[in-house]
């Protein structure tokens, strides 16, 4: 009996030492999946880029500075070879093409 007791407290113990390691593990990889629904919610994204050659309209205006008439222009003039060609062809403003130029890529096909 007394044998069972000591058995029974060591696994109670082991229980209680080992759980944590587990839970961390768990909490480390819980996130992953909630990644994964991002970048299939953002098809046009590269790498955390805004591809403006495939990009809707809705993501072209998430980015800070390109609203109805800029997200519609980048459409309207599409291929870009470059994304600086946003500047010329979609006649985006140099400034806000200086503030978005790292969160955009021009893929090409």
């Amino acid at each position: 009996m007394k044998l069972q007791q000591t058995l029974l407290a060591l696994l109670a113990a082991l229980c209680l030492t080992v759980a944590p390691t587990f839970a961390q593990g768990a909490a480390k990889k819980a996130p992953a999946p909630a990644a994964k629904k991002e970048m299939k919610a953002a098809a046009p994204a590269v790498a955390g880029l805004i591809d403006i050659n495939s990009a809707d309209a809705a993501t072209l205006k998430s980015i800070p500075g390109v609203g109805d008439a800029y997200s519609a222009k980048i459409i309207a003039n599409r291929p870009y070879k470059g994304k600086d060609e946003i500047v010329k062809k979609a006649g985006v403003p140099q400034g806000v093409y200086d503030k978005i130029k790292d969160k955009i890529i021009a893929k090409q096909k």
